[in-house]
């Protein structure tokens, strides 16, 4: 999935959420979470998702508690997959019981598709939503974002948190997927592995590398292209790379069945799950490694609001970081002893769509098929 496709494939609908929710929501969501909340949130007990999602009382978790217990359930939405969504949401019931998750999963543009649909009928059912980074600028520059703070938040560094002032934010970082090059070791000697993106050129490797053409293989082309340059990636083509219509997880199996014996475009989790099993693979990342992003927020109108908070929080706690830890995920509170690059900082919806589509054009011109 690209920023672009996303973008195309639901313009009439996000035009209608813009024109008709913008003015709306946007002010109002402006007028709710503002300084007032802060000041008056701590004086009562919080029962209004502006007054929920920002109070930080000492008895905050037993209020968020007691409401989601009252609420039943909580309505979550993630493009986490594999079993990765199924052990948090059991996590999370094991450690509050009586409240259940409700667990839709789909790829962002699914879940774009989703929240927008509902935005427009004015029937919000989710809550709480964990997924990466374009979808959740998308969705905040249609105003469909909630600002809230969690205890937990401030373990996190600046970067990985969308601050919005006064203690609030849009979105934390929960989970970070990195991007390199995964190799089988039985078909790759030592002295081929590339230590840097120059490392890509080896002799050696010439006809046995390949990409993926999803957003992993794009985004790492736009890696390849901001860290080396346009000449670099001509310099590349003569290395007579293959390109594949499959995921990130896919092209690691080529690697481990050896079909394709190297490529860029593997992720660390996949390699290092892989390899934990057994596997003949192994990764190894270059002088910027492209970061997927996942991220936690709550949408504007969350139907439970204290069952969204309470999720959110177990999300960025502790409790909820060791699941994603043991399946191989980043946390971005931990140092991997390499350069993080997040594709799309810095850059709002329509100029990531912009890079986006450059960096695939480049990928198709690169390789052959």
């Amino acid at each position: 999935m690209t920023g672009a496709g996303i973008r195309q494939s639901l313009m009439s609908s996000v035009a209608f959420v813009r024109a008709r929710l913008i003015s709306f929501v946007a002010v109002v969501s402006l007028a709710v979470f503002v300084s007032p909340v802060l000041l008056q949130a701590q004086a009562k007990k919080p029962t209004t998702l502006s007054e929920i999602v920002a109070y930080t009382g000492a008895d905050r978790e037993k209020i968020l508690i007691a409401g989601a217990k009252a609420e039943g359930k909580v309505v979550w939405y993630t493009s986490l997959a594999g079993s990765s969504y199924k052990e948090l949401a059991q996590g999370f019931e094991k450690k509050y019981p009586g409240i259940k998750v409700d667990v839709y999963r789909a790829a962002s543009n699914e879940l774009m598709a989703r929240i927008t649909a509902e935005a427009k009928a004015r029937q919000y059912l989710v809550d709480t939503i964990e997924t990466t980074l374009p979808l959740l600028k998308s969705l905040r520059e249609d105003g469909l974002l909630a600002v809230y703070t969690s205890p937990h938040l401030a373990k996190y560094p600046t970067h990985a948190k969308e601050s919005v002032g006064n203690g609030l934010y849009y979105w934390g970082v929960n989970r970070e997927s990195f991007i390199g090059v995964g190799y089988n070791p039985n078909l790759i000697p030592p002295s081929a592995v590339p230590k840097n993106f120059n490392g890509l050129l080896h002799p050696q490797l010439k006809g046995k590398m390949g990409l993926t053409t999803s957003e992993t293989g794009v985004r790492i082309m736009g890696a390849i292209l901001k860290f080396k340059g346009e000449e670099f990636a001509r310099k590349l083509k003569a290395q007579d790379i293959s390109l594949h219509s499959i995921s990130g997880r896919a092209m690691a199996d080529l690697a481990i069945s050896g079909e394709v014996p190297i490529s860029p475009s593997i992720f660390r989790d996949h390699a290092m799950e892989s390899k934990g099993k057994g596997a003949p693979i192994d990764w190894v990342p270059m002088e910027g490694v492209p970061t997927n992003a996942g991220a936690t927020a709550i949408i504007y109108q969350a139907p439970h609001p204290h069952a969204a908070m309470l999720m959110a929080d177990f999300i960025l706690s502790p409790d909820g970081q060791k699941i994603l830890e043991n399946l191989e995920f980043g946390s971005p509170s931990k140092d991997f002893g390499f350069k993080r690059w997040y594709p799309e900082a810095g850059l709002n919806t329509d100029q990531y769509d912009k890079e986006a589509t450059k960096w695939q054009k480049a990928l198709r011109e690169l390789g052959r098929k």
